[in-house]
């Protein structure tokens, strides 16, 4: 291993590291870089290279559903935060880029993503991040998950100009009510609704249409109808919806929370899929008294032959180089474990559609057997 790579080890005293000289990276990422042991079942990799901005001090904003938030400061060093389920090592962005360049990944990656976080430095080291990756591997295209809240129109403005390709939005949160008690005062956290918005509006513009993405988190609280609703905004604006199935995560606020459940899951990725990809529309779906999809407003067998292909299943997420329905950011069982997969992060077979469409009724599927 690289003298400056770091494991997450909450035993031990965490070295200093601080963007943009270091960055860490998703679990998948160091394994596909051969940086870590591990293997990840039914998928040999990523194909995104998700890399996250690291400082000492941490993010200063405190989201009750996130491994990163600062009220984990008293038990936790920053570096050695799970976050979306895994450990994210940290190495030099220089060693990271030229173990790239020399082909560690395999030609694998087909994505790099940087993840900001609230932060003062964040704005001006993102940018930075960008430039480097841009003048040294310029056919791996550089999406931005951004943080609205340290952000003005011109730092978009600036990213585009300097190469990002897509530029993406965790609203995460679906209405005002539930991103106000999960990320905003009610949780003593400095981002707002209205401010998430208008970047989603200012990305829209600047990058233009299939360029911004927007993550959605399901099963906080919202109904289906609620989530899709916002799925229908964001398609009209020329984006697309990328949808994560909330997951309580260790040492959140929310850890003792429940997970989304399979079947509202499976309904919500199979209409997003529709509106984003199949010239569904939500005003042609029907919800019941509860907000759940009950007729998803396409003819029966078209549905079927939607379900049968599989991709609605799949995670979602900016895309990769063969497919524009297919994300290169597989995420690896982000939001579930190999024994009851949510976001499926490879090619569906036969008995994994069977599996699905027992979900969508609401049936408990029993784990795989190893």
């Amino acid at each position: 291993m690289p003298p400056d790579f770091y494991h997450p080890d909450y035993r031990i005293k965490t070295p200093t590291m601080r963007s943009p000289e270091y960055v860490q990276m998703s679990t998948a990422a160091a394994i596909t870089l051969g940086l870590v042991p591990g293997r990840m079942y039914r998928t040999d990799c990523t194909h995104c290279l998700n890399l996250l901005l690291t400082y000492p001090e941490g993010c200063r904003a405190n989201c009750a559903y996130c491994g990163l938030a600062r009220h984990r400061e008293e038990t936790r060093d920053y570096a050695d935060r799970n976050f979306i389920r895994v450990d994210w090592p940290a190495l030099s962005y220089r060693e990271v880029i030229a173990r790239v360049r020399a082909g560690g990944d395999k030609g694998r990656f087909q994505r790099m993503c940087i993840s900001m976080i609230s932060h003062p430095d964040s704005n001006l080291d993102t940018l930075e991040l960008l430039t480097q990756w841009v003048s040294e591997l310029p056919h791996i295209p550089v999406s931005i998950l951004s943080n609205p809240t340290t952000m003005e129109r011109d730092d978009l403005v600036r990213l585009k100009q300097a190469g990002a390709d897509i530029f993406t939005v965790a609203l995460d949160a679906l209405t005002p009510e539930i991103f106000e008690r999960t990320r905003g005062k009610v949780v003593d956290s400095p981002h707002r609704w209205e401010k998430y918005w208008q970047a989603i509006i200012w990305a829209a513009d600047i990058f233009g249409p299939e360029k911004f993405g927007v993550h959605l988190i399901c099963g906080m609280g919202e109904t289906e109808r609620e989530l899709l609703e916002v799925v229908q905004r964001i398609k009209e604006l020329g984006g697309h919806s990328h949808l994560f199935a909330f997951f309580p995560e260790n040492g959140s606020l929310m850890e003792d929370s429940p997970a989304c459940g399979p079947a509202q899951w499976r309904r919500v990725q199979l209409a997003r899929y529709l509106i984003d990809y199949a010239g569904g529309e939500f005003r042609r779906m029907v919800f019941d008294e509860a907000g759940q999809v009950v007729d998803f407003g396409v003819e029966g067998s078209e549905l079927a032959r939607f379900i049968n292909a599989g991709k609605p299943f799949r995670t979602s997420g900016c895309p990769g180089k063969d497919d524009a329905e297919i994300s290169a950011c597989n995420r690896p069982y982000g939001d579930s474990n190999p024994a009851n997969i949510l976001s499926y992060p490879f090619k569906l077979g036969p008995e994994d559609i069977e599996i699905v469409k027992l979900q969508m009724k609401g049936e408990i599927v029993k784990p795989f057997q190893e």
